[in-house]
């Protein structure tokens, strides 16, 4: 099993890429967290932001697999705790297919995206900026890999 968080981003600064593969590097080989960027599309003064997010949307799609579970990351999702993300981890590995976390651009995700979630994940009710969640995913799934192997690093 592979988890893939596919992210629509522009460039992130180094502290973000550093913070992300410090928690990515400790996931267990048999485990590897993966990311996908999206590129972000230019937002201008009269962009068509439905089409943007389409496009950003038919891109997320294409970085999936067939029988993929697909995650959305959206505020109107479900709050699990860590422990709910380990209770959900451990039901992942056990149905033995990639799991994809899917984290739209500023306006959210597009609706194809949506519409193929299996699973709807709110971080909280506040608004994160992406380079945050980015690394906040990667520390809640190891953490949650801690708790299901009974590693210190939880406590």
């Amino acid at each position: 099993m592979r988890i893939r968080l596919i992210s629509v981003a522009s460039r992130m600064p180094g502290w973000v890429e550093q913070g992300y593969h410090e928690y990515a590097k400790r996931m267990p080989a048999d485990l590897p967290l993966d990311l996908v960027e999206v590129p972000l599309a230019t937002r201008g003064k009269n962009a068509d932001i439905a089409r943007l997010m389409r496009r950003e949307g038919e891109q997320m799609l294409a970085a999936t697999q067939p029988g993929d579970r697909i995650v959305t990351l959206e505020v109107t999702g479900r709050s699990w705790s860590t422990e709910d993300l380990a209770a959900h981890l451990e039901a992942w590995r056990l149905e033995a297919r990639n799991v994809n976390l899917m984290v739209g651009g500023p306006e959210g995700l597009a609706a194809e995206v949506a519409a193929r979630s299996e699973q709807r994940w709110s971080l909280s009710a506040l608004t994160l900026p992406h380079p945050l969640v980015r690394i906040l995913l990667a520390e809640q799934l190891y953490r949650a890999w801690t708790i299901l192997n009974r590693h210190p690093y939880h406590k």
